[in-house]
């Protein structure tokens, strides 16, 4: 069997950093880990093609050769799976879709004329797959509800990849989250029980990108990397032994839930293990709103406290913002900039509530006839909310607006990055020197000629590079790489002010519309 593994588009979104890619010679953030898993756990006896649209299209020769096309795609990238669903189906091939989209949503798909809907973990479902296709089968649905013990998943076929078009590689250590965040889907998809991989299983997955050339960062791709604090322990404990051995090949960063300050020994493991940025899910420092949505882990201490033991520790925190919770009063967006000027988080994911299929958040709102069908689905950044708030759309949008272009003001992100590295704990591992690359050189000097010559940035951009060299000197090289990310979020905020407003028109005209009708 002829499998062509298909990875669809991405919109724009908050983590595109094609501005930054740019300048480091890279088209893409994060390969496809799924889709490189689901190659490592159907027969090896099959031959494997993959093509990350994000990279490069799929050539004439690879749909020729394909006997089989399996895609997998999350919500966000929707538009371009049905896209590719179609196309594959207008060439004649069997097609086979699964992921998180897929699972949440298998009828989009299905219409698309997917064949084979491959749905929930595939350690369980790819098998029955097999079975079936073995059998002659040419369509079917394959579902569990049972979880799958991930210390049997196979090393990823990151073999597949190019691996040259990514600037950072994936690797999951467990699935699932202890926690019960209304609006979150992660518990739907993967439960509230963390299962973990063995150290020795990850360890085999370092090892194996490592023998491919692999020596740049990696993403531990977990929802929530600290849900079974014993088991990551026991892991980095032994990372921190193979990362010394091997000379530090690899910087880490993960997302993990705010509790993680409250435990000093975890987050001395993972500074010591490479580790140096968290994204942490904050969401809102309204504690009524934290308490309606059950994110309760995040009113037990001080949030500005928690992020600041975080960055004392040496790790730099990214975090996540949400506006439009049911019962939030004027000028969340407002609280929000404040907070995160305040806890001087360089990197602040701001949306407005999004009720993802199937969580507990749409099963509510769709008993209460609050959800809204039409629209743009292809939910990020960008995207206006998809139901009816309880406190007008438009205050909603615009507060957000406003929020995002004032967080990404290209002088108050270098203020607040700033702040953030003078408190930076310095980082425990030293890797050998190397002479940097053309394209390291080429970068910082783009960075320098945009920000401290020809913008208005120039006299912060000075200021504050000489403040870390003085201050906090060992952080200057992951200074300045934060720095760069000021070409994407200047790009971005005008993206995300643009789409929002022309989805709150169209909103009002919808209204407008209704509300004549109903006149």
């Amino acid at each position: 069997m002829r499998a062509l593994l298909i990875y669809p588009l991405f919109p724009p979104t908050f983590w595109s950093y094609n501005k930054i890619l740019e300048l480091v010679d890279r088209q893409v953030l994060l390969p496809p880990l799924g889709l490189i898993t689901v190659a490592a756990i159907l027969p090896q006896t099959w031959e494997f093609k993959l093509v990350d649209r994000n990279v490069r299209e799929v050539t004439q020769a690879e749909w020729d050769w394909a006997d089989l096309v399996i895609l997998s795609a999350m919500i966000v990238q929707q538009e371009d799976l049905t896209a590719q669903i179609r196309e594959a189906k207008q060439r004649g091939k069997l097609v086979a879709v699964g992921g998180p989209y897929p699972t949440s949503v298998p009828e989009d798909s299905e219409r698309a004329g997917a064949d084979f809907l491959i749905l929930d973990e595939g350690e369980i479902t790819l098998p029955m797959f097999v079975e079936a296709i073995e059998k002659g089968a040419t369509s079917g649905i394959f579902r569990t509800s049972e979880k799958p013990d991930v210390t049997q998943t196979p090393i990823p076929r990151y073999d597949l990849l190019e691996l040259d078009a990514y600037d950072s590689m994936s690797v999951q250590f467990s699935r699932g989250c202890p926690f019960q965040c209304e609006f979150c889907d992660i518990i739907v998809l993967y439960g509230r029980k963390p299962r973990t991989k063995t150290p020795t299983q990850l360890l085999e997955e370092l090892a194996y990108l490592y023998n491919l050339g692999w020596r740049r960062g990696i993403f531990m791709v977990d929802d929530n990397f600290i849900g079974n604090k014993r088991n990551v322990k026991l892991l980095l404990k032994e990372l921190k032994i193979w990362q010394a051995n091997h000379q530090y090949p690899f910087r880490f960063n993960t997302e993990a839930s705010v509790d993680l300050a409250a435990d000093p020994e975890l987050m001395e493991l993972m500074v010591q293990c490479n580790f140096d940025a968290v994204f942490l899910g904050i969401e809102t420092p309204d504690e009524e709103s934290l308490q309606l949505t059950k994110k309760f882990q995040n009113t037990r201490d001080s949030l500005t406290e928690t992020v600041g033991k975080i960055i004392e520790a040496g790790l730099r925190p990214m975090a996540g913002f949400i506006i439009g919770f049911d019962g939030e009063k004027k000028g969340a967006s407002d609280r929000i900039v404040q907070f995160v000027e305040d806890a001087a988080i360089p990197t602040a994911m701001f949306g407005m509530l999004q009720a993802l299929p199937n969580t507990a958040l749409w099963q509510r709102l769709e008993k209460e006839g609050r959800l809204r069908i039409h629209g743009k689905q292809d939910i990020n950044q960008s995207t206006l909310m998809n139901f009816e708030p309880t406190r007008p759309m438009e205050d909603i949008a615009r507060e957000y607006i406003e929020a995002f272009w004032e967080l990404y003001e290209p002088e108050t992100f270098l203020d607040r990055t700033y702040r953030c590295f003078l408190k930076l704990g310095a980082p425990q591992c030293k890797a050998p020197f190397k002479l940097p690359s053309w394209v390291d050189i080429r970068a910082l000097a783009i960075v320098i000629w945009r920000q401290g010559v020809k913008r208005k940035t120039r006299w912060k951009f000075w200021h504050h590079l000489f403040g870390i060299f003085r201050h906090n000197p060992a952080v200057w090289e992951h200074y300045l790489t934060v720095c760069a990310h000021n070409e994407h979020f200047l790009e971005y905020r005008q993206i995300v002010r643009d789409e929002i407003q022309n989805q709150l028109a169209l909103f009002q005209e919808q209204e407008a519309r209704t509300e004549m009708a109903i006149g």
